[in-house]
């Protein structure tokens, strides 16, 4: 099988259902922002498996990409073709819950907003958050126009604030300051 088809050449791409759409679809791009999303967070575990402290967190970040690649499918389904792919479950949602939890039972309370910074690593797992916030509200934006599951959306919000915590948990265990802001 060829890589190319030159299907898009002329801006349209087919969704699973076999609907051809512009690729400015609003469902292309919240696809395409959660999948930019899963290459970041990749990307992030990567790096984090070089530091022992760090470790415990790649798996979450590979199970967090199966969830994004999951995502991806069901923004693309189109019309009546929803047994096509698996879906997000209420067990991702409490998964990703008790992880959020779990670190923030870790972490000493802030009183100001945490700004990127401190370390590499924070830094890249912010950019990773803020991709996350972009991809949910393309999500958002296609669940206006088109069915879109609303576990998806819960697990987009979710997913940001797991990455909130992960930054901040990221700089407690490599020893990096954790720059706050200051109004």
């Amino acid at each position: 099988m060829k890589l190319y088809t030159k299907g898009g050449d002329k801006g349209r791409t087919s969704l699973i259902s076999g609907e051809r759409v512009r690729k400015t679809d609003v469902r292309v791009e919240a696809y395409g922002t959660a999948d930019e999303l899963q290459a970041h967070i990749a990307y992030l575990a990567d790096k984090m498996a070089h530091e022992a402290a760090l470790v415990a967190y790649v798996d979450d970040c590979r199970r967090i990409c199966s969830m994004l690649m999951t995502t991806c499918s069901l923004l693309a389904l189109g019309e009546d073709c929803a047994d096509r792919v698996p879906h997000l479950t209420d067990e991702d949602i409490a998964w990703l819950e008790g992880r959020i939890d779990a670190m923030q039972a870790e972490l000493k309370p802030i009183e100001n907003f945490t700004i990127p910074g401190g370390c590499e690593l924070a830094s890249l797992c912010h950019i990773c958050r803020t991709v996350c916030r972009r991809a949910e509200r393309r999500a958002i934006e296609a669940a206006e126009n088109h069915e879109i599951d609303a576990r998806l959306l819960i697990v987009m919000n979710r997913l940001s604030d797991y990455l909130y915590a992960l930054c901040r948990t990221i700089s407690e265990r490599l020893d990096a300051e954790e720059v706050l802001w200051r109004p």
